[in-house]
């Protein structure tokens, strides 16, 4: 049996949409029927078999809709990926200490993605749009909650950010 080895964590900016990888984290809203930010991009992108497959999903196990800090898996559809894994962030609250449910989104997308067979997973910055989260803040707990999360042959981890901002703030975890 080998030592359990920590995927290579990569820092990306660009678009989530067009990066070949096994699996893509999509920050999904609990409906899982598409919404805006990452998760409409990867609904328009991927085409209507994602949008089909998560509908199924809302017919049999998720009538109510996805938890927050949960994950589930579809197709990518048309998107170079193999896998969808939407999971849903929480909204930041200045009141109240939700970063154990963001750290679970990653927990949780890691998971899945490994019970897939996936190799490489692209996550976002998970509740760090509409959902307020503070990027620095985010960046923070999607670096230390991926590198201590045991991730069965999952190899690479790819943070993809949109623009140099948030660039800034996940390479100072990174470093």
């Amino acid at each position: 049996m080998s030592p359990r080895t920590s995927p290579r964590l990569v820092l990306v900016q660009g678009d989530i949409t067009q990066q070949d990888v096994d699996a893509v984290v999509n920050a999904a809203n609990s409906s899982l029927l598409g919404g805006g930010g990452v998760d409409g991009a990867i609904h328009r992108r991927g085409g209507p078999e994602i949008l089909a497959a998560c509908r199924a999903l809302r017919a049999s196990h998720y009538g109510k809709g996805l938890r927050t800090g949960q994950a589930v898996a579809t197709t990518a559809g048309r998107l170079p990926a193999r896998h969808v894994i939407h999971t849903v962030g929480p909204r930041w609250s200045a009141t109240e200490d939700r970063s154990e449910l963001l750290a679970s989104c990653y927990r949780e997308s890691l998971r899945i993605a490994a019970e897939l067979g996936a190799r490489t997973v692209a996550f976002p910055a998970i509740s760090t749009g509409i959902y307020g989260w503070p990027l620095d803040d985010g960046a923070r707990i999607a670096v230390e909650t991926v590198r201590s999360t045991a991730a069965p042959g999952i190899e690479e981890v790819r943070f993809v950010v949109f623009d140099e901002r948030a660039h800034e703030a996940f390479a100072g975890h990174l470093a």
